[in-house]
């Protein structure tokens, strides 16, 4: 059973979701992953929201672009997080989708990142379910620490090459 539910709006999304797959995929978490417009198929959209719950997921990773109501919607019927990832626009940059998931009316919250933002998209979700999973939540304390890891491993040879040789 997945625990993480990842949707888009548009198959042009999916450099970023997939961002969000991975990390949950290094993680060990499961997940499904789907393509549902809020505006072109209402219907096919609200049977994914209402049976979300009944699926497992504990929680809804939502890409959108433009209007993003994709996010909002889905945390408007699904009763547990949602995650909201604004996707950059032509228009507008993204921040027409920031702006769209963020500014949610009161009751209705949807935790959002950056626009593009799949992949901590995808770490906050784990982080939310590392909330009652400790092996989990040492996965993600391990994440971070290679993180770390890596950055002082960039450190040591700039300072082994200096910058001009960096690159």
């Amino acid at each position: 059973m997945a625990q993480v539910g990842i949707v888009m709006g548009s198959d042009s999304d999916m450099p970023v979701m997939a961002k969000a797959a991975e990390i949950l995929d290094e993680l060990g978490i499961s997940y499904e992953m789907a393509i549902i417009s809020a505006h072109r198929e209402p219907d096919v959209f609200f049977e994914y929201a209402k049976g979300a719950e009944e699926k497992g997921f504990k929680v809804i990773i939502a890409g959108a672009g433009k209007a993003a109501h994709l996010p909002g919607m889905c945390a408007a019927i699904f009763p547990m997080p949602v995650i909201g990832v604004p996707m950059k626009t032509s228009d507008l940059g993204g921040v027409d989708s920031l702006y769209s998931i963020v500014q949610m009316p009161s009751g209705i919250p949807v935790a959002t990142v950056a626009i593009g933002g799949g992949q901590n998209a995808g770490i906050l979700a784990a982080k939310i379910l590392a909330t009652s999973d400790g092996e989990l939540l040492q996965r993600l304390k391990d994440y971070t620490r290679q993180l770390g890891e890596s950055v002082q491993k960039k450190d040591e040879r700039l300072q082994e090459v200096g910058y001009k040789n960096y690159t």
